[in-house]
């Protein structure tokens, strides 16, 4: 079995400059580059769940229900929906409509524009599509913060949100700048719930509508979800026997079995097939790819950076 062993691949015994050398290389020469995305490449673009972000667009949620990350306010059993979507709206636009606070997105899309590429994210961000890679070549695997959904599920269908999510941000009290980001004006209160006429219903059964989020079985693979991974599947295939190159960017071990078990079992599988990882603090490749392998454990953003 692959999994067999694993150890923390970080090449002590090379250098950082060898594995860039070594990243660049691989890169220049494949014949496809498939990115595989989690959580930790929007972390090193700037969109951080707690801390600074976090007391500057949620302070009042923060002061009110006590928690103190956008998660926790997430989960929260809010009393009315009318107080969720108010907490989901914002939630919803500063992580989805808004641009990421540093062009991490940006470099990536530069580094493989002119290949043939093709990306798999865990991510609901966006921001691969907002960088402008091409939508056709790209699989959210668990949704997207643009979408809603009915709640119970009564049918196979998402429905874009950024019209009423534009509205219930107006309707606490902030207003939009030129580039999209948030402002409030001085003098002004914000406001913890949003207008009862704001709130979203399943035009089909009338029960409320929720995120398009991989949280339980209630998700729904749209007819778009499915293309997608047909068109990833199509491209693995196509591939298998030409020089490709894996590239994981922040991914953990919450949802392995999505992409990096399957990049490490193809790795070890297909005869051409190299494996790159990037994550600060997680960068591991399993014994039997070492040698197909370059893990660096530095912060995925000046990675990409000095790939340029």
């Amino acid at each position: 079995m692959l999994f067999k062993r694993w150890m923390n691949n970080d090449n002590e015994d090379r250098s950082y400059e060898d594995k860039l050398s070594d990243i660049k290389e691989l890169t220049a020469n494949a014949d496809a580059i498939v990115i595989g995305a989690g959580a930790g490449l929007s972390t090193s673009a700037g969109f951080t769940y707690s801390g600074e972000r976090f007391d500057k667009y949620f302070s009042d949620f923060k002061e009110r229900y006590k928690f103190t990350d956008m998660y926790s306010g997430g989960f929260y059993p809010y009393e009315t929906l009318e107080e969720h979507w108010a907490f989901w709206s914002r939630y919803i636009y500063i992580n989805r409509y808004m641009d990421a606070p540093k062009p991490v997105y940006d470099n990536l899309y530069e580094l493989v524009k002119d290949k043939d590429y093709f990306v798999i994210t865990t991510n609901v961000d966006h921001c691969f599509q907002k960088a402008g890679f091409d939508k056709h070549r790209l699989y959210y695997t668990q949704g997207d913060y643009g979408l809603f959904q009915c709640s119970e599920p009564c049918h196979k269908k998402t429905y874009d949100n950024e019209d009423i999510i534009r509205k219930m941000v107006m309707a606490q009290g902030y207003e939009f700048k030129e580039d999209g980001s948030l402002y409030l004006p001085e003098g002004r209160n914000l406001k913890l719930t949003v207008p009862s006429e704001l709130v979203p219903y399943c035009p089909e059964c009338g029960k409320p509508m929720s995120m398009n989020l991989r949280a339980d079985n209630t998700f729904v693979e749209d007819e778009g979800w499915h293309v997608a991974a047909k068109r990833y599947e199509q491209f693995l295939e196509r591939h298998k026997n030409l020089n490709i190159v894996f590239i994981e960017l922040g991914i953990g071990y919450n949802t392995p079995v999505i992409i990096k078990y399957p990049f490490w079992q193809m790795t070890d599988k297909w005869q051409h097939a190299h494996y790159i990882c990037l994550n600060y603090g997680q960068a591991y490749a399993p014994d039997e790819i070492k040698e197909k392998s370059v893990c660096v454990n530095k912060d995925i953003g000046e990675v990409i950076r000095r790939l340029l």
